[in-house]
């Protein structure tokens, strides 16, 4: 299997991690040859329910019985596409009330992208410094990361960066903008979260020039910082809401949710705006519907914030400089891109399940499953403790 997937399977690395998967469930994921895997990063953020959790996999199988993919998006009424974009909206403020359902968060982010400068009549993006947005043309041309974007260019034009959390920038919001995209926590730059109204203060320029505020919750949402979305720890409300990753508990969707009158523009001027053939499949609706029903009909949000206080009351060593994030959205920052790595490497050998981030080098992910248990994050930290025990021990050694 392994000599077929170097051979067959197109790699996103030099050196993948390569293990090979049996089953999972729960917390944990079990390799080819039996060994369990304590997951500590949740398929970097998607698995919400952990995996293979019974409410979504009764889901699925109850609708693939029904039926599966039969026409494309916004033709036909199909029951779990409208239950879920009726329980989203239920869920957040008035004005985001209706729901664009595609197949991942980078596509949601090209539909909201489409649809402010459709909305504007402009074509000025602003984005963030060490952005992460996905891997599509659009979403590329929005990444704050230069190395990563120069071989691909060139790219969507008239797209600028400008600083998170840096009070200067929001001047360069003007009547030629468009939209500012920011995600609502920084994700690939190290969880890095809005300080002092930053968010605020950007809506409030936005609607000053007449330009729309984009959120990207496709990490944040869901749960994972202890509220359904990010946006709702720091008194904003965006023009168009996009999310992803952990919406369809394993399975891959994407969503991008503005109002009513907004969304309206896809429809006409031109007719077809924004088409997808599978977005809304009804299969993975049904899915991203049992695990936003999971989410919210139990207590799981707030549990999130009381184990993210067990992390950090577990997690305190004189190689970790400092926790950043917040929930279970955490990232552990050390002196060096060395030590991420071994930590990152040493604890996968012990069965604890680890992960970089995309530019914050020097950081270590934390992303577990919201369904993990206080005893699941104490046997993890203690791995990980032990771990960073032999890693000083090795380094006063030498």
């Amino acid at each position: 299997m392994k000599k077929d997937f170097y051979t067959y399977q197109t790699q996103t690395t030099p050196h993948p991690l390569a293990m090979e998967i049996s089953h999972a469930a729960g917390s944990y994921i079990y390799d080819s040859e039996g060994k369990k895997h304590l997951d500590f990063v949740a398929g970097v953020s998607a698995c919400s329910l952990g995996h293979c959790h019974p409410r979504v996999v009764s889901a699925v199988k109850e609708q693939t019985e029904k039926y599966l993919h039969v026409m494309v998006y916004g033709e036909y009424i199909q029951a779990p596409a409208v239950a879920l974009s009726k329980l989203l909206a239920s869920h957040l403020p008035p004005s985001l009330e209706t729901t664009y359902l595609v197949n991942s968060g980078t596509e949601a982010i090209e539909g909201a992208l489409k649809l402010a400068r459709r909305a504007t009549g402009r074509a000025e993006i602003l984005y963030a410094h060490h952005a992460y947005h996905g891997n599509t043309m659009g979403s590329l041309s929005i990444m704050g990361f230069e190395e990563r974007k120069t071989a691909f260019g060139p790219l969507v034009p008239e797209c600028y960066p400008i600083y998170f959390n840096e009070e200067s920038s929001i001047e360069r919001i003007t009547q030629k903008t468009a939209a500012v995209i920011f995600e609502t926590i920084q994700g690939g730059a190290g969880f890095i979260e809005p300080t002092n109204n930053f968010l605020v203060k950007v809506k409030e320029r936005c609607e000053a020039m007449g330009a729309l505020l984009i959120l990207d919750e496709i990490q944040p949402g869901f749960g994972r910082t202890g509220k359904l979305f990010g946006f709702e720890h720091f008194n904003v409300i965006p023009d168009i809401l996009v999310m992803g990753k952990g919406m369809g508990g394993g399975l891959p969707i994407g969503a991008f949710t503005a109002s009513h009158e907004l969304m309206a523009l896809l429809q006409d001027k031109p007719k077809l705006g924004h088409i997808t053939t599978f977005g809304g499949n009804p299969v993975i609706a049904a899915a991203a519907l049992a695990t936003l029903q999971e989410i919210t009909e139990t207590n799981l949000i707030a549990e999130t914030l009381q184990k993210e206080k067990l992390f950090r009351s577990l997690l305190q060593h004189s190689l970790i400089k400092e926790i950043r994030g917040r929930g279970l959205m955490l990232a552990i920052i050390t002196e060096s891109a060395t030590i991420a790595s071994e930590i990152i490497l040493r604890c996968k050998d012990r069965g604890l399940i680890l992960f970089w981030l995309l530019f914050e080098v020097t950081a270590v992910r934390i992303t577990p499953p919201l369904t993990i248990s206080e005893e699941e994050i104490k046997e993890g930290c203690a791995i990980l403790t032990e771990i960073l025990d032999s890693i000083e021990d090795q380094q006063s050694k030498s």
